[in-house]
């Protein structure tokens, strides 16, 4: 089986190689192609990965290649996990919405709407190649914003679904804290990528959740990044994304006084692919936990052995509403626990959403819609529009003022804009 992954260069790649190197032959790849237009990262990346293969004895052929027809063609599933622009980009989707007083960040806000603006149509154009090149492959997206991004991909009629790290990192946690192994763990997550909240944690079948919020406030605080009342008093523990929500101001403030995330791990980027470049190296080294992305090669391997393996279990995934949350449109794509078999994933049904929580989800969604929009059609009024929808934004003046200034520091990466 041909696993191709987009963004092959990242310094990601490792992360997901190891979990390949875990999986005991399942799934079944054969030969995984990493592709990137950037040839000496992928020199370093894939020379890392196929040392990380051969020490586990994983049979599979690594290839590397900047021509993405040559990548895609025959491929099983193709994964996405590419960044538009860069860490460059990113630095600006993280500083320019400061400028105006709101949070800046690559996945919401303002910050996330100019990403969707950049990836929808470079996305768009691999999946029709892979449409043309490789018909029934999946199309696994990991890129940000993932739920825009799916919706883009769903809406021109391809098999895509999406994948994020955080429910599987919850999971993981709070099976820590039970002191049980994860598969005996399942999490009540709903909502939008980026935007959801866990309402109930089943250990065998069992709620424990009151009972965690009981006995462990301040731990399952810290996995939100929110204070413990805030969290008890919800009753259910948000994704760490809901302090852009709940805290904003305070979050403007401390990013004000800091530097950018892309800041960061671009100068963390730079170690990891000197480490990389060693010969000698073999594993995945303990400094990609920085990186970000934790427990995403679980994650990844674990969905694609089940849409080949037809295993029908469980996994949180971003999947098409159908009804699931029924104050959303159908068409809307949701983050979910959904049963993954071979023709795609369905949605499992959620319980209903409290009020707090589902007029919430509703806002971002309509949000999204637009964002959608603006980034097949392009035009700074819909652009405006996107943002004045946001409720991170919600002002006219300052949603008028982000459009002009986003679309500007983005000209490079949008034709229309030219």
């Amino acid at each position: 089986m041909k696993l191709t992954v987009i963004g092959g260069g990242s310094t990601y790649t490792p992360e997901l190689v190891d979990g390949l190197a875990r999986a005991h032959g399942s799934p079944a790849v054969s030969e995984l192609v990493l592709a990137d237009p950037d040839a000496a990262r992928l020199e370093v990346v894939g020379g890392l990965a196929a040392r990380m293969l051969a020490r586990a004895g994983h049979p599979a052929k690594v290839v590397t290649t900047g021509d993405l027809d040559a990548a895609v063609t025959g491929a099983t599933i193709v994964l996405l996990q590419l960044r538009v622009g860069g860490q460059a980009a990113r630095h600006v989707d993280e500083t320019l919405p400061l400028s105006r007083g709101r949070v800046g960040q690559e996945t919401t806000g303002a910050g996330g709407l100019a990403k969707a603006l950049r990836t929808v149509p470079v996305v768009l154009d691999i999946a029709a190649r892979v449409a043309a090149r490789a018909p029934g492959a999946w199309i696994v997206d990991f890129t940000n914003p993932v739920g825009i991004v799916t919706r883009a991909l769903l809406d021109a009629g391809h098999r895509a679904v999406g994948l994020c790290n955080v429910a599987i990192g919850v999971q993981r946690r709070v099976a820590a804290l039970l002191g049980v192994p994860p598969g005996r763990v399942s999490l009540g997550h709903a909502g939008l990528n980026h935007l959801t909240w866990v309402r109930s944690v089943r250990l065998d079948g069992q709620d424990v959740l009151p009972g965690l919020l009981d006995r462990y406030p301040d731990e399952l605080a810290a996995i939100a990044g929110l204070p413990a009342s805030l969290v008890r008093g919800l009753g259910a523990v948000p994704s760490y994304y809901l302090r852009y929500f709940y805290e904003h101001d305070r979050v403007v403030e401390e990013q004000r006084g800091a530097p950018s995330r892309a800041e960061h791990v671009a100068a963390l980027e730079r170690d990891l692919l000197a480490g990389y470049a060693d010969p000698a190296l073999d594993t995945r080294p303990a400094r990609l936990d920085e990186r970000g992305g934790a427990f995403y090669s679980e994650a990844a391997v674990q969905l694609v052995a089940s849409l080949l393996g037809d295993r029908g279990d469980a996994q949180v995934v971003n999947v098409r509403n159908h009804g699931t949350l029924p104050f959303l449109d159908d068409r809307a794509v949701i983050e979910v626990p959904a049963r993954i078999a071979a023709s795609g994933p369905v949605p499992l049904p959620v319980p209903p959403v409290e009020p707090l929580f589902a007029g919430l989800i509703a806002h971002v969604a309509a949000y999204e819609e637009l964002a959608l929009d603006a980034a097949l059609r392009g035009g700074v009024g819909r652009v405006a529009a996107a943002l004045l929808a946001h409720p991170l934004i919600g002002q006219a003046d300052v949603a008028d003022r982000l459009a002009r200034d986003l679309v500007a520091a983005n000209r490079a990466h949008l034709p229309w804009a030219v």
